[in-house]
């Protein structure tokens, strides 16, 4: 009887609680905080708006790459919020934030206004990225020559 007890307790918290590791990742809760405080979102769903703790996605700490997404909800209307980010650093980033309103294939892009209100740019998808203007690295040289041996492969 008290596995039986054990076990319905766990199901319980599983269900009441939001058991969703996603739903405290920092990608959600930024891109959570951003949504409930945009200017462009509430006049789109109402104020105020509500995101759901429910996040799908997948978030890999190894390769440093997230795709998340949970509804928002507000009192004219209701979306999806899709975040994705990467991970340079130990830290998380936003590289999209967008609202894709229900009923409609009208997409919100939110990144601008992240980066605005946090002060930082996304992280750099591209594994090389390009010098800034400020950069003090030499010009790659502009005449290199590669001889190769004549004939093909394996000849």
């Amino acid at each position: 009887m008290a596995v039986v007890l054990r076990l319905l307790g766990c199901l319980v918290m599983l269900v009441c609680g939001g058991c969703n590791r996603l739903a405290r990742h920092p990608l959600a809760m930024e891109a959570a905080e951003e949504v409930r405080s945009n200017a462009r979102v509430a006049e789109v769903l109402g104020t105020p708006v509500e995101c759901s703790p429910s996040v799908r996605g997948t978030a890999n700490e190894t390769d440093g790459i997230a795709s998340l997404q949970f509804e928002a909800r507000g009192p004219k209307s209701s979306g999806v919020v899709v975040v994705e980010g990467k991970k340079t650093r130990h830290e998380w980033g936003v590289t999209r934030l967008e609202l894709r309103p229900a009923g409609t294939a009208d997409r919100l892009s939110l990144t601008a206004a992240l980066e605005a209100r946090a002060g930082v740019a996304p992280p750099e998808i591209a594994p090389a990225a390009a010098p800034s203007a400020g950069s003090t690295a030499p010009p790659p040289p502009g005449d290199i020559e590669i001889a190769l041996p004549p004939g093909g492969p394996g000849q």
